[in-house]
């Protein structure tokens, strides 16, 4: 069983490098944040439709992010596709994207027109997703635990060492998550990173903090 929250999350294209001398070049590099799935089927309809070669990879936005700073003096990718909002909006501010306005920005919705907007041209919203968590009914009667019906239970003792998600530092989605349950909470923003992640269980082997 699955229980999802109000809360939705934008992820964005954005373009780094010269993509229009790689595209001349019969090549581009795109940076991919989404599912490998997904990351495999645009570079093969991208190749087909254009005839120009993609040469992908593949990492969560956050890792993504990280990769795209060690980068500045020496871009290395043209096109960074899908993932969470927020790193691509920390990107545009740190001046690691240039300006792009597609023909088609008109007929976005309104979400994914603010979010370039806000980013100064430098990144758009391409799909919106809702963020949700999943419990399985038979290990909770097997443990005698109730399921959980909101956010909030999830970080009860009763369900210590019971949860898993991924890593905010690789992961945007599971960023998004614990920044918008701190928010939820009342953490101020200015806040956020001292915060962010103290009432959550801590990973496996993982000093996150």
């Amino acid at each position: 069983m699955t229980r999802t929250s109000y809360v939705a999350a934008a992820a964005t294209l954005l373009v780094f490098a010269d993509a229009s001398a790689a595209t001349a070049q019969g090549v581009v590099n795109i940076y991919c944040s989404v599912q490998v799935e997904w990351c495999q089927a645009i570079a093969v309809n991208f190749e087909k439709a254009s005839g120009v070669k993609v040469n992908m990879v593949q990492k969560g936005s956050g890792e993504m992010l990280a990769q795209i700073k060690a980068e500045t003096a020496n871009p290395r990718g043209d096109v960074w596709f899908g993932g969470t909002g927020d790193p691509h909006l920390g990107a545009a501010e740190d001046g690691l994207t240039q300006e792009y306005e597609s023909a088609g920005i008109k007929s976005l919705h309104p979400w994914a027109q603010n979010q370039w907007a806000t980013s100064k041209k430098r990144t758009v919203g391409v799909y919106l997703g809702v963020l949700g968590f999943g419990f399985n009914d038979e290990i909770l009667a097997k443990k005698k635990l109730a399921a959980p019906a909101c956010w909030a239970d999830i970080i009860k003792p009763d369900y210590k060492g019971e949860v898993q998600m991924a890593n905010p530092n690789s992961s945007g989605t599971a960023y998004t998550v614990v920044f918008v349950e701190r928010v939820a909470r009342g953490t101020s923003l200015d806040h956020k990173r001292v915060y962010l992640l103290r009432d959550l269980p801590p990973w496996p082997n993982d000093d996150f903090e």
